[in-house]
C-alpha cells in the first residue's frame, strides 16, 4: 500500500494500492479495512479516475463519496 499524499489536508484516505482493473483504498476512519473498487463494481471510468486522483494525492475521497461510495466490490479486514 502507498500512503495517500492528502494534499488538501482533510481527506479520510489513508493509503491505496493500484491494480490493473481495481484500486484498493484504506480510510483513516476504518484503518483495518481494505475497500476494493473494481471495474466490475464501480465501472472502468470511475476506477481509472480514482487511480489518477490517488496518484495526484488530492480529490480521491470526494470522488468516492460522490460517485462510488457503496460500489466497492469487496471489503476485507
Amino acid at each position: 500500500m502507498e500512503k495517500y499524499a492528502n494534499l488538501s489536508g482533510d481527506s479520510d484516505i489513508l493509503s491505496y494500492e493500484i491494480g490493473e482493473d481495481y484500486i484498493d483504498v484504506v480510510f483513516s476512519s476504518r484503518p483495518n479495512v481494505i475497500y476494493r473498487y473494481s471495474y466490475s463494481g464501480s465501472h472502468k471510468e470511475n476506477v481509472e479516475k480514482m487511480k489518477e486522483l490517488a496518484q495526484a494525492g488530492k480529490g480521491l475521497n470526494s470522488f468516492i463519496n460522490e460517485y462510488c461510495r457503496y460500489s466497492y466490490s469487496n471489503k476485507s479486514i
